[in-house]
């Protein structure tokens, strides 16, 4: 059963805290019980009275990142639960693909997250102690485009591995939520160009819709939660059945 204190005197670090995914994680947690320490880019993304500490800091900096991550544990302490969802994509196909958007999103993706990630995990792992979940994507399990961020968001899935094999005797779990579409301010350039296009996404699913961001907030919080205390490793799609199989080929083919 849920508790509304799962996460009762858990200090949670949510990077990318001010978007559309990482605000219903952190109202989420918050509504459960946590301290919640976002992160994000700017001050602005940042101004929920949910979170009770605030770090500024950008994936594509390495200096403002190391300088982020003492201050974080100066402020705030090694925290309990580290929820790496900051991330972005734009190059959507591979003729979008240039060497310097190939560099952004691998940067953003893979090397920013886990420049921040590594030490707030090793320090878990000295005290003991601590649950990481990554944002993922599908596009880390088949391809549905974005070439670079895919690349690194499989990285992030073999990363996230690595801690749990690695770190799972001093008390660490790692896992990974990859959603599927969700509809986030992330889809407003798509939409911008093609007002109809979220009607034709939902045929790809199963289900007959995307998720919500709620519903992918409730994977994140099961697996950082004591609930989920025997899974590491695990990579879990949330995606409205997307990955399961292509549905357009039982319609299309089959059942023509």
């Amino acid at each position: 059963m849920v508790s509304k204190a799962d996460f009762g005197g858990k200090t949670i670090v949510v990077t990318g805290a001010g978007g559309g995914l990482g605000s219903a994680i952190v109202a989420l947690m918050a509504e459960r019980g946590a301290r919640i320490v976002g992160c994000d880019q700017s001050a602005e993304a940042l101004e929920s009275p949910l979170i009770a500490s605030r770090h500024v800091f950008d994936l594509l900096d390495r200096a403002s990142i190391e300088a982020a991550i003492p201050a974080l544990l100066d402020k705030d302490g090694v925290p309990d639960i580290l929820i790496n969802n900051a991330g972005w994509t734009r190059a959507e196909t591979l003729d979008a693909l240039t060497a310097d958007r190939i560099e952004q999103e691998l940067d953003l993706n893979l090397t920013g997250v886990m420049t921040f990630a590594d030490p707030l995990i090793k320090a878990m792992a000295g005290r003991g102690a601590g649950s990481v979940v990554f944002i993922s994507s599908v596009n880390a399990i088949a391809h549905f485009g974005n070439p670079a961020y895919a690349a690194a968001k499989a990285g992030i899935n073999a990363y996230a591995k690595s801690i749990a094999v690695e770190l799972g005797r001093s008390g660490v779990r790692a896992n990974v939520v990859c959603p599927g579409s969700i509809r986030t301010a992330a889809w407003d350039h798509r939409l911008a160009k093609d007002p109809e296009i979220l009607g034709r996404l939902k045929r790809l699913y199963p289900l007959g819709r995307i998720v919500n961001a709620h519903e992918v907030a409730e994977a994140v919080a099961f697996l950082a939660s004591d609930r989920a205390s025997g899974i590491t490793g695990a990579v879990v799609p949330v995606d409205a059945g997307l990955t399961a199989g292509y549905l357009p080929f039982i319609d299309d083919i089959l059942g023509a």
